[in-house]
C-alpha cells in the first residue's frame, strides 16, 4: 500500500502535530510535578496533581495512539517502510514502548496520586510523579532528534529491499555530483 502526496502529506501533518503535542504535554505533566514537589502548599500540591490527572485522562493517551497509529501508517505506506530503516524501527519500537508506559506506568501513577490527595493524606513519595515524564520527555527528545538526523542506513531487511539502479557501474549505483 502506497499513500498518494496529499494523504501522505495529511498524515505526515497530523503525525508531526500529535508528536509535538505528545512531547509538549509531557514537559508540561513535568513542569507540573516539579512544582507538586517543589512546593510547601498542601492546595497548590493538590492543584498540580489534579491537573496532572485531567491531563493524563484526557490527553495522553489519545496523542499517544495517534503518534503511533499516523507513524505505522506513515512507515506502511512510504518508501521508508516499517523495517527497512533502523531509525524508522527504533522509533516504533520506542513509541510503542513509551505509550504502554503511558497507559499502564504514567496515567495509573498519577491517578493513584490524585486519589491519594483527594482522601486527604499527604503524597509521601513525589518523586515518582517526575520520573514518568523525565522518562518520556528523553525518549520524545531522542526520536524527534533521530527523525531529523535519520541515522544508521538500512536494516538488513531494507538492503534485501533495496531497488538496483539500471546504470549501476560497479554495484554501487551512480551518484549526482551536481
Amino acid at each position: 500500500m502506497k499513500l498518494d502526496r496529499p494523504a501522505r502529506r495529511a498524515t505526515l501533518a497530523v503525525h508531526v502535530v500529535a508528536a509535538a503535542g505528545w512531547l509538549g504535554l509531557t514537559l508540561g505533566l513535568l513542569a507540573l510535578a516539579i512544582t507538586a514537589i517543589t512546593t510547601d502548599s498542601p492546595a497548590m500540591t493538590e492543584a498540580t496533581v489534579r491537573s496532572m490527572k485531567l491531563f493524563a485522562d484526557w490527553l495522553v493517551i489519545p496523542l499517544a495512539l495517534l503518534t503511533l497509529l499516523s507513524g505505522l501508517v506513515l512507515s506502511l505506506g512510504t518508501p521508508w517502510g516499517l523495517a527497512r530503516h533502523r531509525w524508522v524501527y527504533t522509533k516504533f519500537w520506542l513509541t510503542l514502548a513509551t505509550t504502554a508506559a503511558s497507559v499502564f506506568a504514567l496515567r495509573p501513577g498519577v491517578t493513584s496520586a490524585a486519589e491519594t490527595i483527594a482522601s486527604g493524606s499527604p503524597l509521601v513519595d513525589l518523586s515518582d510523579l517526575v520520573a514518568g515524564p523525565i522518562v518520556s520527555l528523553s525518549a520524545y527528545l531522542f526520536m524527534t532528534v533521530i527523525s531529523v538526523l535519520k541515522p544508521w542506513g538500512l536494516t538488513k531487511r531494507g538492503r534485501k529491499h533495496r531497488p538496483t539502479s539500471r546504470n549501476a557501474v560497479d554495484g554501487r549505483g551512480v551518484r549526482q555530483t551536481a
